[in-house]
């Protein structure tokens, strides 16, 4: 089954997307970053570009020739994902077949905007059953 995290407090979703990106790519984990908008693919692109300063996270947008072989895929569907391994959704909506991934991380801002429609989600992951873990990025 799989296991979410929700990360509560991003003052930057995608700024703390990426942090955690780098986290999970040193761990070795394959991981696809749901982007709703162009627009958001593009900052997380843009940020994985700086993110962090001593090294390079090897990524690419879904669809591209290298993405079965790429460690971070960016897009706006899950249909062509190459691996089932972590899934960071900065949709803002549920995302489609999320069950086959191992783990979901969830970026919530600081916005009521971004924090009712989380607050659903885990509404909705909770009720059936999924083991949740919540981070307050607020704290530190």
């Amino acid at each position: 089954m799989t296991r979410i995290d929700f990360y509560h407090g991003a003052g930057d979703k995608v700024q703390t997307a990426c942090h955690l990106i780098g986290e999970l790519y040193a761990q070795r984990r394959r991981i696809l970053v749901y982007a709703r908008t162009d627009s958001q693919a593009a900052q997380v692109d843009r940020q994985l570009w700086i993110q962090p300063a001593t090294g390079f996270i090897p990524h690419c947008r879904i669809g591209a020739s290298l993405s079965p072989e790429t460690p971070v895929v960016i897009g706006d569907s899950l249909d062509d994902a190459a691996h089932h391994d972590v899934l960071v959704n900065l949709g803002g909506d549920l995302p489609p077949t999320f069950s086959r991934f191992e783990q979901l991380v969830e970026v919530v801002g600081l916005d009521e905007a971004d924090r009712g429609p989380a607050r659903e989600r885990f509404k909705f992951y909770r009720d059936r059953g999924y083991a949740i873990a919540a981070h307050d990025l607020k704290g530190g």
